[in-house]
């Protein structure tokens, strides 16, 4: 096998044994749910418990790379050129409210760039898988982005980051532009399985801003390796650091840019 199909191997592991964790916290939380300090960033005892299966199984197999947890922060080997990024329970204000659309995700960064992507929803039992080369799958079975080339027969998906309350840079616009000129928009929960949809055909784009590295570094393998497409709002070449992504199946690609490049301020509307 090859180095990346170990990798997947190995967080297909992690993955699959955090979401048994997921599954037994489900409906359970009580008054286990705080807030990170922004109204509606919630974390659970699920998260938690759940990164902590994720950190065992990798420190594990791979004890010199670096990890990015969102719970835990920056761990081992700053230096190396792996780097695992780890969201041990995506959509969590979901998963608290018991709305089955939430993920583990897992992915490695090498020198930087995404080649490796597990997405896994417990509650739906899909588990999403891709490496660089080697394709992606949805249960173990090849997947491929849509086929659709037209904007008004397309159905998109998009989030809201957790400071839209405080700036005028909230993603509002542009929903309301392209719910507009669209078959409809969704709003889902899980940056993870808006990525893992535009890979499987279900969605035909996404964008969205504010993300951290382990809500997109798994998705964003998922989606090239199914044929999509990946980039900044204006097509320069992607860059993790910014918070913002495009994401479509490469039809809608230039189209949706464009339109996002030219939305009026909502204060227009």
């Amino acid at each position: 096998m090859t180095n990346l199909q170990i990798f997947l191997d190995i967080a297909t592991e992690a993955a699959l044994a955090a979401g048994e964790v997921l599954q037994g916290y489900w409906g359970k939380l009580e008054d286990a749910i705080t807030e990170k300090g922004r109204p509606g960033d919630l974390v659970t005892a699920a998260d938690k418990a759940s990164e902590v299966v994720v950190l065992e199984v990798l420190r594990r197999h791979f004890p010199q790379h670096s990890i990015l947890a969102e719970e835990s922060g920056k761990l081992g080997n700053q230096e190396s050129e792996y780097l695992w990024a780890i969201d041990p329970l995506d959509g969590t204000t979901n998963y608290a409210h018991q709305y089955p659309c939430f993920a583990v995700s897992i992915g490695l960064l090498i020198n930087g760039i995404p080649q490796v992507g597990v997405i896994y929803n417990p509650a739906s039992n899909e588990l999403f898988r891709a490496a660089a080369g080697l394709g992606a799958t949805r249960n173990r079975r090849p997947i491929k982005v849509s086929d659709s080339s037209e904007l008004r027969k397309s159905l998109l998906v998009t989030g809201f980051a957790y400071d839209r309350r405080e700036t005028s840079d909230n993603n509002y616009a542009e929903f309301c532009h392209l719910t507009h000129l669209t078959q409809g928009v969704r709003r889902s929960g899980s940056a993870a399985m808006d990525l893992a949809y535009v890979a499987c055909g279900r969605f035909d784009g996404y964008w969205e801003r504010g993300l951290s590295p382990w809500d997109m570094a798994a998705g964003i393998i998922l989606v090239q390796e199914a044929g999509g497409k990946v980039t900044a709002y204006d097509r320069t070449p992607f860059k993790m650091e910014t918070g913002r992504i495009l994401s479509t199946n490469g039809y809608l690609h230039d189209t949706l840019s464009h339109e996002l490049m030219n939305i009026p301020p909502l204060s227009s509307w």
